[in-house]
């Protein structure tokens, strides 16, 4: 019996520049705490191996002490490690890889395949077939030697890649770095383990994706996991997914319509967790009273969960009389609103035109109710400037400075 750890897609040196820096540093943070839970399970486990089928690295460029600390990440784990280039981390002639060696960074049990060529172990007693990338995209598949490949009599063959299953994604999608359907049963292979997909999936009964170990991304596609397979008696390998991830990434849309649906949003924003990453996409149109506890209830998620993107460029300021009244905003400002609520309405404004009278109407109406809580006067319309005013005992135009 063999068993192996399958995983792949680290992304290690990510950045998160759609957070704010607090976020995205512990969102990177994350990705090598993923790895150390990876070398617990597999000594937990007490596999026999850990296979990564590529993208290690986030990118060639990053920092000597990154790649440091990964390889130090992997010491829960004493057994071997073998790792394949992706398209993120290729195996070029100057690499993270022939960096990493040069820093002495390499720990002794941790072996990485460059070259298309088999890899025979001796514990655990198994033939690995790698299809390291040397470039970030092909049009070739590297799998295509592993059927002519020759291993030892009686060894498990297991293959190991980076790239697109063809067939799978929809046709209209030109896919680099392809793999061929039915490589597994073509080229004898008793497992192959793929990377490039973020998400666990299943190819066929021998060929799997294991998705990455930490969630990156808001597509519900399964990720956040590694595979324990097992290889027993010739037959189909058993696949158990294991959980790996520590944050949940999920993506909430609604349309506001009458003024109750922003209550929803806003209870949901409350149910938040520390563990919760959150896009949100609101548009529809809200009132000014819904706005501001919208906005509150944002600002508040922000503080409870690991990150909340707000995307609200949809949504419509609608105020009530209701809200004009109790901003108590008479005479100019009230004109100046009555501009701004027919500026966003009007088709012929144009969209970006709109977007800034709704933006414009936000800022006012924020200004004006923090005024109408601090007790200040509402703001008043410039004055026309004054022409100076003659004396009564002087003719006008005499007096005055030459």
């Amino acid at each position: 019996m063999l068993k192996i750890l399958h995983t792949s897609d680290w992304q290690i040196g990510k950045l998160f520049g759609q957070f704010d820096s607090d976020d995205a540093a512990l969102l990177a943070d994350a990705r090598f705490l993923a790895v150390e839970a990876l070398a617990q399970l597999a000594q937990m486990e007490q596999v026999d191996a850990v296979l990564v089928a590529g993208d290690v690295f986030d990118a060639q460029t990053v920092a000597d002490k990154t790649i440091h600390r990964l390889f130090k990440a992997l010491g829960g784990y004493a057994g071997p490690w073998i790792m394949i280039p992706g398209n993120h981390d290729a195996g070029l002639v100057e690499s993270v890889w022939t960096r990493a060696r040069r820093l002495g960074a390499v720990p002794e049990n941790v072996t990485i395949c460059l070259r298309p060529e088999p890899l025979i172990l001796a514990r655990p007693a198994v033939a690995i077939l790698p299809a390291p990338m040397t470039q970030r995209n092909t049009y070739a598949d590297l799998t295509e030697w592993f059927a002519g490949a020759e291993t030892p009599a009686g060894l498990p063959r297991i293959g190991m890649a980076h790239g697109s299953v063809q067939g799978i994604l929809a046709e209209a999608i030109d896919s680099t770095n392809p793999i061929a359907a039915g490589r597994a049963a073509q080229a004898r292979l008793d497992y192959l383990a793929l990377g490039d997909w973020h998400g666990a999936r299943q190819i066929d009964d021998r060929t799997w994706y294991s998705g990455t170990p930490e969630t990156d991304r808001f597509r519900a596609n399964a990720s956040g996991c590694a595979l324990l397979v097992t290889l027993d008696s010739g037959g189909p390998p058993r696949v158990d997914v294991r959980p790996t991830g520590r944050y949940r990434w999920q993506s909430t849309a609604a349309t506001l319509r009458v003024p109750g649906d922003a209550d929803g949003v806003i209870a949901t924003l409350a149910g938040l967790a520390a563990h919760d990453v959150v896009q949100l996409d609101i548009d529809g149109q809200i009132d000014l009273d819904g706005h501001r506890r919208l906005l509150a209830a944002i600002e508040q998620a922000r503080g409870t969960a690991r990150g909340v993107l707000a995307d609200l460029g949809g949504l419509r300021l609608a105020p009530t009389q209701e809200d004009i009244d109790a901003l108590q905003a008479d005479g100019y400002v009230g004109e100046v609103i009555a501009e701004l609520r027919a500026a966003q309405e009007d088709p012929a404004s144009g969209e970006q035109d709109a977007r800034i009278a709704r933006d414009a109407l936000a800022l006012l109406a924020g200004m004006l109710d923090t005024r109408a809580g601090s007790g200040l006067e509402p703001p008043q319309p410039p004055q026309p400037p004054q022409p100076p005013q003659s004396s009564p005992s002087q003719p006008p135009g005499q007096g005055q400075p030459a």
